[in-house]
């Protein structure tokens, strides 16, 4: 890092030299045009138009006799990378499998449509706009979506209830994850990507963060229905109780996780849920131990347990996000300050009653 010292010119503009090495890797001169890009988060970029970094918004793939599934790969892949329109091409035509799975691809990514289609080429096209896309919302609603399924697949597994449409509430998920990666991922190369969002790089981060671990409880919830519907018979009366008590409380562990990342509960809710999550894990080990000791009890029962502890240090990753969201804002801090000042007497009448 260098500095500079801001200088004032003719009629009072503010100047900054540009330091020489970098002007002359972009071979910038004299008369050059760069564009600058101002943030939110008070940051001023300076960026040659033909910048080396400048992501590609349009790419051409080379489809030719690949398997289906390496085609979704690869839209999926594009969708990841933030890229706008993608071009398959395919000398000899596409197969009616391939056709399938590039429809796949934009039946279940968000934004997504087949542009134009010819015999030899198909022109997928992501028509999603930053402006008009709230990360926080879409958290939300992954949010919504899991615990939800987490709510139903232990309702399964606890009295026996049939548990359907698992495979479809997760790629629900998985496309709302996915949305939120795309928007992270353009906002590592696209300069005016973040502030189209109306996030800081580190609040787009958190939010992303939070995305990950709430999509993978999903995945977890989905693995406990499967669990669910194999078992032979339901399992004894207290093991029933002690599953459905820790379920009910890493529910609220990933609930309150997140509510404090997208700013409905304060910093001590963070605290109070990590302290849940220490005493679900001492539970879920002395439970794991009795069904062990017990011998008759259903092995993959232990599946499920397994699956309710990763949900559990899901949820705990959300909650240290939260704190470490708070340490960035300040937030602890100003916390502590206003408990200092709470306890201190007020005068020194006080002090000596």
């Amino acid at each position: 890092m260098e500095t500079r010292k801001i200088q004032t010119v003719g009629g009072g503009t503010y100047t900054v030299s540009l330091p020489k090495e970098w002007a002359e890797s972009e071979n910038c001169t004299a008369g050059t045009t760069v564009n600058l890009h101002t943030h939110i988060d008070g940051l001023l970029v300076i960026q040659t138009p033909e910048s080396r970094t400048a992501p590609r918004n349009h790419v051409t793939l080379e489809a030719g006799n690949d398997d289906p599934a390496e085609i979704e790969q690869l839209l999926r892949a594009a969708y990841a990378a933030g890229v706008e329109s993608v071009v398959l091409e395919a000398p000899d035509s596409f197969t009616d499998k391939q056709h399938r799975a590039i429809e796949r691809v934009t039946r279940n990514l968000t934004g997504v449509t087949v542009a134009e289609e010819t015999e030899s080429q198909v022109m997928v096209q992501t028509l999603l706009d930053a402006r008009e896309v709230s990360v926080r919302q879409s958290v939300r609603q992954l949010q919504f979506v899991a615990l939800s399924m987490h709510r139903d697949a232990m309702a399964a597994l606890t009295t026996g209830t049939t548990g359907d449409r698992w495979a479809d509430r997760d790629d629900q998920a998985d496309r709302l994850y996915a949305m939120i990666d795309r928007y992270f991922e353009r906002s590592l190369g696209r300069l005016d990507e973040i502030d189209a969002l109306g996030l800081t790089r580190p609040k787009l981060f958190t939010l992303w963060g939070t995305a990950n671990d709430l999509e993978r409880v999903a995945d977890h919830a989905e693995r406990i229905g499967t669990v669910a519907d194999q078992l032979n018979g339901q399992p004894d009366g207290p093991i029933v109780t002690a599953l459905a008590d820790i379920a009910q409380d890493i529910h609220t562990i990933v609930e309150d996780a997140v509510s404090v990342i997208i700013g409905d509960a304060c910093v001590d809710t963070a605290r109070q849920t990590l302290a849940t999550r220490r005493d679900v894990r001492e539970r879920i080990t002395s439970l794991d131990r009795q069904l062990f000791e017990a011998g008759d009890a259903d092995y993959r029962l232990t599946r499920a347990l397994d699956s309710l502890a990763r949900t559990a240090e899901h949820g705990g990753n959300i909650a240290e996000f939260g704190l470490r969201m708070a340490v960035r804002d300040g937030a602890l801090t100003a916390d502590k300050a206003d408990t200092d000042e709470a306890n201190t007497p007020s005068s020194t009448a006080e002090t000596e009653s």
